[in-house]
């Protein structure tokens, strides 16, 4: 016979009295099992959780904190070690030289996707400028320009195109791989507060008074934050100054997937080794597929 107490995997004490030591052993056993699969049920419960706290009507999220948005000057750091380790980014998959439209984000023009395009075209790929100047929001206004030029440019190439979007570069990226999938290759973003409480963001005054306009479609909202008929990776850091991180996580989808670069930063993100190294892995996958990211390679212990 045995008595006593014991320890569950979840940490609480059970108590085991006049039983067998064998029965005793069973009863530790079964429920253990049953406590893993209570644990794997609520990690599953979180998960899903996650994917719809943040969808449209969801919960208000806050903005990042001061402290967040005060260490963004780190994104010089970065541009900084783009720099010095190019010739281990240069190991990347390299491209077939498919046309790669790359947008800038929220109050920058091409001069700050300089590096990446230098990047993306080193390693073969046909990288473009987007040409519009400043990007000072206009999503209503932009989105029609950016429609012709990307047909122009699926025109003049002859391939699908893929886009590489920075920011609020990477919602209209995803505005235009839903209206024209028939020539969209695939979509790349780079902190782009695309889902969820977009308004969780530190630019939300100044967009406002640059753009013009007011608040956003629902319905439109509703369509940037589901699913693309184009695969699609979202790349964004938990450290974000600028965007709630969250804002930047995509539903659950066969051909969707996001990739957390540790330390990084918003402002920095378009220049950090690791980011750009899962860019041209991303871009380097064969028309029509999707194979989800392996971290691996020079920079894997850069991600989550």
């Amino acid at each position: 016979m045995a008595h006593g107490r014991w320890r569950d995997k979840t940490g609480n004490h059970r108590d085991f009295e006049n039983v067998s030591g064998q029965q005793a052993r069973l009863a530790r056993t079964t429920t253990g099992v049953q406590d893993c699969a209570l644990i794997r049920q609520d990690k599953a419960a979180r998960m899903t959780a996650a994917t719809t706290e943040f969808a449209p009507g969801a919960t208000r999220l806050r903005a990042p904190s001061l402290l967040l948005t005060l260490s963004e000057g780190r994104g010089l750091a970065e541009f900084a070690a783009g720099v010095a380790m190019r010739p281990m980014m240069l190991t990347a998959p390299r491209g077939d030289g498919h046309p790669v439209l790359v947008l800038p984000g929220f109050m920058a023009s091409d001069k700050s996707t300089g590096f990446l395009r230098k990047y993306l075209t080193d390693l073969g790929y046909d990288a473009r400028a987007w040409g519009n100047g400043r990007n000072l929001g206009r999503f209503y206004k932009m989105r029609d320009v950016l429609s012709r030029q990307l047909r122009d440019l699926h025109a003049e190439t002859g391939r699908k195109v893929s886009l590489v979007g920075w920011s609020l570069g990477g919602v209209f990226s995803r505005y235009l791989a839903l209206t024209h999938p028939d020539i969209v290759r695939s979509v790349v973003t780079l902190g782009s507060p695309f889902a969820g409480d977009i308004n969780a963001t530190n630019a939300k005054r100044l967009y406002e008074y640059m753009s013009g306009e007011g608040e956003p479609d629902p319905g439109d909202l509703e369509r940037l934050a589901g699913d693309l008929p184009v695969p699609n990776t979202s790349i964004y850091t938990r450290l974000d100054g600028v965007v709630n991180w969250r804002t930047c996580l995509p539903r659950p989808a066969a051909n969707a997937e996001a990739i957390e670069v540790h330390l990084a930063s918003h402002l920095g993100i378009g220049g950090n080794p690791a980011a750009l190294w899962a860019v041209a892995d991303r871009l380097a996958q064969a028309e029509g597929s999707f194979t989800p990211f392996v971290r691996n390679g020079p920079f894997a212990y850069a991600y989550a």
